[in-house]
This record gives structure tokens, C-alpha cells and sequence, in this order.
């Protein structure tokens, strides 16, 4: 989404996302922007205040964009906590002006500022000089956290590396503010009392340090070096006149410059991104003409003032009197008007009523005839559908017996024979064909509102990159550079998988077939909360539509006239329909030679049944077309059954392997053992099978890394390969294979192995959760997993006071993402983690109240739960007794 282009008159609104205002640079920069945008009068400013606090600062950016703003300026906090919204508004298409302090990244539009790397250089250099390359210094720094403070630390410290007898003490944190320099200063100058000079990084704690020198009667003898350089009677400027400061560097606030850099983006005009504000010394020799030049500009700056809001009166009282002018004028015209309307009306009265008369009788002779026609033509596609289905249902029967004989040749004739490759191309054909058939199908139920449509909530994310793993084998024999880019792991959306396969797949195949070799394809896949939708982008380089051909590529039986790309003209319209289902809409943008643009939209909420605006037109019985999956039963293997992931460089192999699975497991894909290792790392299936042999990364060096990982070392893995010798065997046992099969084998043996293994592996699971109940140091079988228990474990012990320990921090701590760590804990111990965390804590809860003499609520409170209310349920749920009666019934015993 990019920036519309705006006429001068066009009203704009700028959001401006300031640190902090509680500063006279601060204020300074704001007065700037106010005097830049005098000349604007068209642009509106929309100013927010963080007061130093990131958090709030990105509270009050998503706030700005809530807004709808036409262009962001933000002056960061600090660089880390802000650089990701920045990126997240940048990539929404938003520009983004970022002042003074920088970010980590260079996703931003614009950047305005001082260099502070030469800031920190030019003060070194000044500071040298000034001391005669002999002495010892203090620096009191910003927050280090912020760009600005780390920058201008480094370039000053090693710029004094050239001056050998001049010693940079320390350092000083004085986070940017007076107060902090006075209360930690006296105790460094007690330590250092032979500082020869200080330098602040910014003229509010060079301030502060000249207090605390004063204090103490060394204000004569340190030299105080600032930086900021600001005019009036509490800036910069005049401390160095009063002899206060020995000099202080100028630090342009960047105002004027963020504002006619924002102007010249909106206008489309050429700017330049990285837009560094200059600096110079600023001490007794010159700082007499600055301020007097200072002094004249802030004078002009409020004549100019005086003379807008002058400007402003005059153009009130022209427009004023310019209304009352228009109003007078339309006036008399309007009765003119009305005049020649009523005389002309009079003669043409009679003459209007006969020719109506006539146009009545015409219309309805035409009515009658449209009718007909509009008959005829339903009746013309009828019989067209009729004989479509017909002809659909016709053609299934003899595929079939084309298909099933040809299975059974090839499964009978041998590998690399010619009968073999007739076979098969006759097979892919036949395949293809049928293809046709059940979208001549597809196309006969739409039409008469009776396609079925089982929505269930599903990862879209897996279900998108499972069917763009399909095309990698065509895209690498093509060249062609296929990208799958989804904004985020796991992103939820209601629809029926095996209709959205389909469109996904008309939409890709036609991407292929209009994009060169050695072109490109690219699929988005990104959430769209405003709408709460999904939004899946299917980007080419192809050749591209003009705007006529745009206007019919979803209408049946259209063909475009691209020379050697011809099609039956079905799949993009039964996309359509077929997304229209799901109450999802998809369009496209496309340019001659530039290639074209799928956009697919799908809701992101749960569909209501029945809702008008989701049924097609006129269904017999909505439950016909729209069903939800309500039962545990029906979604047994969408929803339940353990996930197989099956990494197999051959085709032919992976979907056999497929084929068979998929009615009792969920499947994921890889054809390489690097995209299976990462795969597997994201997502943690229930069991693996690789061939050993595998293009990347072997199949034996797979099972490795999988082993010694924490996500993944609880995860079997079957290794499938041609090698029988028996160190082959050896080789792949060792490397910590659950079972070692050998081509070709029997579907029916791996199918009762995969049972056998995750039968297993749910009997350790409930071994693990026994042990855990009664000891958090549970026996499992694998070493990794065993410390990975013991480590998380400790982990929850060493916070057990805090009734503020959240997932997403122990996820941090352990090295992994939320769901990662989820998986993992699902995985060994069938449990939640917010469960496993309860489980210790009521375990701790149940001994200090067995050994200790303390209150209910002071257990609570130990144990980390918010409240005793909330203990004495949770307790009472774990235990089935209460903590008090527990308490008793122990000190009986005792």
C-alpha cells in the first residue's frame, strides 16, 4: 500500500511520536516542526508523548496508525524495544521519518539527525586541544540503551586513544536527565578528585555537573564540555557565554528538516534518506555571534508567525464575503431559471404526454420480448450444464478403467523400460484429464447451489507451504525462483482444505504456465486484522494481463490470447466461486510484460451458519452447502491424529508414503533433508520418516541433530533406504534411529510400527506425568530430554515466588519460541505449560504445608499464586482437599 498522490489543498495528517517533550531540546524540535508547517496550512500534526518509556512510545505508534496518519516521524527511546514496530509500520506501506536517534534496522523511509558518531569525534578532538593533549577525563553518558549515548561514547573514546596522556577515567551514566547527574557525580569526584575536565553528552547534565562541582568548590578548576548548543536563558549558548561551560557542540534538533522531508515524500518529490544534520564548537570565540544570529532568527520566526495569522483573518473575511457573493448570484440565476423552466414546461406539457403514451406501449412490447429472450437463453444453459454433467459423469467411468489397469502395468513392468514411460505418461494424462472432469463438476454444483463446504479451523500457514512444496520440483527443472513468505508461523482461518486446495493450485498452475524460465513466484501469506482476514498474495513476473483481459480472467470458459498458453478456461472462475464460498473475495493486478498479482482474501473468524451473506444463491438447504465438522469423530485426523513427517528427495515415493499415512495421520512434506530439519525444528511433528540418502543433509545426520536438540530429541525416527549392508544398519541405529527399514518394504509393517512407537511414547508420557506429581527430577529416557526437564524445572523453582511468570519468559530463558516450548512439554508430559508450572508449584505448596508452621496465605504467596482464594481452589482441585484440612490432618500426625 503506498502513498496516493495529494493535491496542495488536500487535507494531511502527520502522526509524530516523540521520546519525550520534557526538555528544552525536545521543545526546541517541536517549535521547529511548528514553524516548518506554518507554511503548510494544509498539514496537520498529531503529537504524542512517551515521557522516556518504550513501552508506551509503542502503545502510542500503533495508536498513530489507528489514525490513519499519512506519514509517521518518530524519534525512537531506544533503538531495540522501537525498531520492531517501526519495521511492522513500514512494511504496512506507511512512511517513516525517523529523528535523532536511529533504530537497529534500515527498514524506515527517512532519516533526520545529527551524526552522533562525529558528535562524540569532535568533542574528542576539541577536548584534546583544550587540555593540551595532557590530562584526565570523566564522560557522563545517556542511556546506553539509546542510539545517540553508545554512539557518541564510542567515537569520543577513541578519538582520546590518540592522545596518550590524556586518560578517559570512566564513565558516568547520567540518563540524560539533571537530577540523576547530581545525585551519582559526588561520589565518582570523591573517588576522582584530580578530573581535569568532564564532557556531557547532552547540556542538562553538563548542567548538573557544574552544580555538583560548585557544591564542592571545583568548579573553577574542572572544565565542563556540553552538547546541544540550544539559545534562550536555559540553553547551551548562554552557559557558555556566562563562563559556565567551556564549550558546548550544537546539536541541530532536526525539526524543520523532518517536516520538509515528510512533505517533499508526501508530494512524491525526490528525497534523500539519510539526511545528516552538521555540528560544530561552540565556545567564547564565536558563541557571542551565535547567539545574536540566534536571536534574530527567533524574531523573524514570530514576525512570521504575525504575519499568518494576519494571511488567515484576511482569507476568513474574503471567503465570507465570497459566499455571501456566490449565494446572491446563484440566487438570481436559480429564478431565472426556474422562470424559462415553467414557460418551456407549459408548451411542451401536451406535446411530452403523447410521446409518453407511445414510449409506454413501446417499453412494453420490449419487456415482453426481453422476457422471452431471458427464457430461452436459461433454458440454452440449462441444456449447456445438463450436457456438461452429463458428459462429466460419462468420462469418469472409462478413466477409471483406464487408471486402475495402468496402476497394476506399472506395478508389474520394469523401472526404466519404454513400456514404463508410456505407462506413465498415459497415467499423468489420465490424471490430468480427471482433473478437468471434476472441475466440469465443481462448476455444475456451484451453479445450482449445491457445493458441499466443510469449514474447519486450520493452520493456513502449513496447509499454503504443503502446496507450494508441490511446485519446488517444477520450479528447480524451470529455474524459476519459488518463495513462500508467510509474515508470522501460524496464522488461523476457517475453510474447507479440500476446496481451497483446489484454488490455490489453479492459481499457482497459472502462474507457472505464464511465467518464463528463470522468472519468479512468489507467495505472501499475511493477516489483514482491520478486515479480520487472511490475506494470500500470488506474485509473477510473467507476461502479464491488459486491463481488458483483467475484466473477464474469472469468467467461465475464458482464454486468454497469450500464444501457446491455452487452457480449458474453468480454473480461475471455479477459484473465484469457490472463495466466494468461504465468503472470501480474490482479485487481481496486473501490467503488460510486468506480470500479475493474485490477491486471495479469507476470513479469519468463525463463519455463522445460515448468515444470508454466505449462502449462494437460492440453496435448497444451507446445510447442504455450509457444514461445520461438530464432532470429535469427524476430525479425528484433521484435528487429533499425531503428525507424520515424511522427508523423501523422490517424488514418486514421498506421496506414496503419503497416500498411505494420510487416512490415519496428519502429513507434512519435505523433499530434502535441510527443509526437513527445518521443518521439524518448526513445527515438532509426532514422528519422522526420512530416507537416508537424502540431497542437504543425510538421513543419518538428521537423526543426529534431531537427537541432540532440545525440541526435538523426543521425536522417533524411522529411517528408510536401499543400503541392506549390515553396517549400513549399524550405522543408522547409532545415530539414535528408532527403527532402520530397508527397500522395499511392507506399507502394512511401517503403518503397525508408527502404531507401536507413538503407543510407546504415550506410555512414557504417563509415566512422566506420575513421576512429576510426586518428584519434579522424572526419570526420562533420553538424556537430552531428561535435562531438558530438569532444567525447566529448575527454572520454575528459582521463580516460584513470582505469580507473574509467563510462558513467553520461560520460552526466552530456554532458548525457544512460545510454541516451540508448548510442543515440547505437550510432548514429553501430555501437558500444558501453564500446567506444568501449577503442577510445581502445588507440589511445593503440599510440603511447607506438611513441614512448615505458616499461614495459608503465606504459602500462597511462596509458592506464587496472586491470591489465597485462587490457592485454596487450585489446591482443592489437584489434591481434593482443602489446604486448611490438609494442614490439620499433617499436624494430627505429627
Amino acid at each position: 500500500m503506498g502513498c496516493s498522490s495529494h493535491e496542495k489543498k488536500e487535507k494531511i495528517t502527520i502522526g509524530f511520536a516523540q521520546c519525550t517533550n520534557g526538555d528544552e531540546w525536545r521543545k526546541a524540535m517541536v517549535a521547529g516542526m511548528e514553524k516548518e508547517l506554518g507554511f503548510h496550512p494544509e498539514v496537520k500534526l498529531l503529537m504524542k508523548d512517551a515521557h522516556d518509556n518504550s513501552q508506551l512510545q509503542v502503545q502510542q505508534i500503533r495508536e498513530l496508525v489507528a489514525a490513519h496518519v499519512d506519514l509517521l516521524i518518530i524519534s525512537p527511546n531506544e533503538a531495540q524495544p522501537i525498531t520492531p514496530v517501526v519495521e511492522e509500520v513500514f512494511n504496512q506501506g506507511i512512511p517513516v521519518i525517523i529523528v535523532d536517534r536511529r533504530t537497529t534496522s534500515k527498514l524506515y523511509t527517512a532519516y533526520v539527525g545529527g551524526d552522533n558518531h562525529q558528535i562524540g569525534h569532535t568533542a574528542g578532538l576539541y577536548v584534546g586541544e583544550l587540555l593540551q593533549k595532557k590530562g584526565r577525563v570523566l564522560e557522563v553518558t545517556g542511556t546506553p540503551s539509546a542510539s545517540a549515548a553508545s554512539d557518541r561514547h564510542q567515537a569520543f573514546a577513541a578519538t582520546l586513544k590518540n592522545y596518550p596522556n590524556i586518560q578517559l577515567v570512566t564513565s558516568l551514566n547520567g540518563d540524560w536527565e539533571q537530577p540523576f547527574v547530581i545525585q551519582r557525580l559526588p561520589d565518582v569526584l570523591k573517588t576522582h578528585p584530580d578530573l581535569d575536565l568532564i564532557f556531557a553528552q547532552n547540556d542538562r547534565m553538563a548542567l548538573g555537573v557544574y552544580q555538583v562541582c560548585k557544591a564542592m568548590g571545583l568548579e573553577k578548576r574542572i572544565k565542563i564540555v556540553g552538547v546541544d548548543g540550544l539559545s534562550g536563558p536555559s540553553g547551551g549558548l548562554q552557559f557558555v557565554e556566562d563562563g559556565i561551560f567551556k564549550a558546548t557542540l550544537l546539536y541541530p534538533t532536526g525539526g524543520e528538516e523532518a517536516i520538509r522531508t515528510a512533505i517533499r515524500i508526501l508530494d512524491k518529490e525526490p528525497y534523500v534518506k539519510e539526511n545528516i544534520l552538521g555540528t560544530m564548537v561552540i565556545d567564547s570565540t564565536n558563541v557571542h555571534i551565535l547567539k545574536q544570529q540566534t536571536e534574530k532568527i527567533v524574531d523573524q520566526r514570530q514576525d512570521i508567525q504575525q504575519q499568518q495569522f494576519r494571511i488567515e483573518q484576511q482569507n476568513r473575511l474574503y471567503s465570507s464575503q465570497q459566499t455571501v457573493l456566490y449565494i446572491l448570484g446563484v440566487s438570481l440565476l436559480t429564478a431565472v431559471v426556474f422562470g424559462g423552466i415553467a414557460y418551456t414546461s407549459l408548451r411542451s406539457n401536451r406535446r411530452i404526454t403523447q410521446q409518453l403514451k407511445g414510449q409506454n406501449e413501446e417499453i412494453s412490447n420490449q419487456k415482453n420480448t426481453i422476457a422471452d429472450l431471458a427464457e430461452q437463453a436459461r433454458q440454452s444453459t440449462e441444456a449447456k450444464l445438463g450436457f456438461f454433467t452429463s458428459f462429466s459423469h460419462e468420462l469418469r467411468t472409462p478413466l477409471t478403467l483406464i487408471l486402475s489397469p495402468v496402476q497394476e502395468l506399472l506395478t508389474a513392468s520394469l523401472p526404466g523400460s519404454s513400456q514404463r514411460k508410456d505407462l506413465e505418461v498415459i497415467q499423468r494424462n489420465a490424471h490430468w484429464l480427471l482433473k478437468l472432469v471434476d472441475q466440469l463438476l465443481d462448476f455444475r454444483k456451484i451453479e445450482v447451489g449445491k457445493m458441499p463446504i466443510q469449514v474447519v479451523e486450520t493452520n493456513l500457514v502449513e496447509f499454503t507451504g504443503n502446496l507450494v512444496q508441490a511446485f519446488e520440483k517444477t520450479a528447480r527443472q524451470r529455474g524459476i525462483d519459488l518463495r513462500f513468505l508467510p509474515s508470522e508461523p501460524v496464522m488461523k482461518a476457517w475453510f474447507d482444505g479440500n476446496l481451497l486446495d483446489k484454488v490455490i493450485v489453479n492459481v499457482l498452475s497459472n502462474a507457472f504456465k505464464f511465467t518464463p524460465d528463470q522468472g519468479k513466484i512468489t507467495v505472501i501469506l499475511q493477516p489483514d486484522d482491520a478486515k479480520e482476514s487472511i490475506r494470500l498474495t500470488i506474485e509473477d513476473n510473467g507476461y502479464g494481463m491488459t486491463e481488458e483481459q483483467q475484466k473477464h480472467v474469472f469468467e467461465w470458459f475464458y482464454q486468454g490470447t497469450t500464444a501457446g498458453t491455452g487452457g480449458s478456461g474453468i480454473g480461475l472462475a471455479l477459484a473465484r466461486e469457490l472463495i466466494q464460498l468461504h465468503n472470501g473475495t480474490i482479485t487481481v493486478r496486473s501490467r503488460p510484460n510486468q506480470g500479475s498479482s493474485f490477491e486471495i482474501c479469507l476470513p479469519s473468524t468463525k463463519p455463522i451458519l445460515g448468515e444470508v451473506s454466505l449462502l449462494p444463491k437460492s440453496p435448497p438447504n444451507q446445510h447442504d452447502w455450509l457444514t461445520e465438522v461438530p464432532s470429535e469423530a469427524d476430525t479425528r485426523v484433521n484435528a487429533e491424529a499425531a503428525t507424520v513427517l515424511v522427508i523423501e528427495d523422490n517424488t514418486e515415493l514421498r506421496a506414496f508414503l503419503t497416500r498411505k499415512l494420510k487416512p490415519y495421520y496428519q502429513i507434512m512434506e519435505a523433499a530434502d533433508g535441510t527443509a526437513g530439519l527445518r521443518l521439524a525444528f518448526d513445527t515438532l511433528p509426532d514422528v519422522i520418516i526420512s530416507d537416508v540418502m537424502l540431497p542437504g543433509t543425510l538421513g543419518t545426520q538428521l537423526v543426529e541433530a534431531l537427537k541432540q536438540d532440545w525440541r526435538t530429541s523426543h521425536i522417533p525416527v524411522i529411517l528408510l533406504t536401499a543400503r541392506t549392508a549390515q553396517e549400513h544398519q549399524v550405522e543408522g541405529v547409532q545415530s539414535g534411529a528408532d527403527l532402520y527399514l530397508t527397500k522395499p518394504f511392507d506399507p502394512a509393517f511401517l503403518l503397525e510400527s508408527l502404531k507401536t512407537l507413538l503407543k510407546n511414547r504415550q506410555l512414557v508420557r504417563e509415566h512422566f506425568r506420575r513421576e512429576l506429581a510426586i518428584d519434579t527430577s522424572v526419570p526420562i529416557s533420553q538424556a537430552n530430554d531428561r535435562k531438558f526437564i530438569q532444567e525447566l524445572t529448575a527454572l520454575v523453582e528459582k521463580n516460584m515466588t513470582r505469580s507473574d511468570l509467563s510462558v513467553e519468559e520461560l520460552a526466552r530463558e530456554m532458548g525457544l519460541s512460545r510454541v516451540q516450548l508448548y510442543r515440547k512439554v505437550k510432548a514429553l508430559l501430555d501437558c500444558g505449560v501453564t500446567d506444568f508450572i501449577q503442577s510445581l508449584r502445588l507440589t511445593q505448596a503440599r510440603e511447607l504445608l506438611a513441614t512448615q508452621s505458616i499461614s495459608i496465605a503465606e504459602v500462597a504467596y511462596q509458592v506464587g499464586f496472586s491470591s489465597p482464594t485462587y490457592f485454596s481452589t487450585a489446591f482443592k482441585g489437584k489434591y481434593n482437599i482443602s489446604p486448611s484440612d490438609f494442614k490439620n490432618l499433617n499436624q494430627r500426625k505429627s
